[in-house]
């Protein structure tokens, strides 16, 4: 079963509610978004962060790839390099993806 949660900060609280019988989280970054990446990393710092998700995996993916003006992975991992302390042996690195062709899904 999977659920999409939403990215909305309103939502983001309801999120932990969804944790307790969780086996893996798949976060997606829109690649595309330059201007809202800090408020992702914000909310992926929140998912790390929850004791709930303790040994539970974390797959994070760079969507949209596939446009040309999209980050670059590089870019990305930047902006979420001080995450790292916080994330352990939970995350892989995030590949690239485009989930409209299916390419790195």
């Amino acid at each position: 079963m999977f659920w999409n949660l939403g990215e909305q900060e309103e939502l983001q609280s309801l999120w932990n509610k969804y944790y307790a019988k969780c086996h893996g989280i798949i976060y997606v970054i829109d690649s595309t978004d330059g201007e809202r990446l800090s408020e992702s990393k914000e909310a992926f710092e929140k998912v790390v962060l929850s004791e709930a998700l303790d040994g539970i995996l974390i797959l994070v993916l760079a969507n949209k790839q596939n446009v040309e003006t999209c980050l670059s992975i590089p870019d990305i991992k930047t902006t979420f390099s001080d995450c790292t302390c916080k994330i352990g042996q939970q995350v892989c690195l995030p590949p690239a993806c485009t989930a409209l062709t299916g390419k790195g899904v």
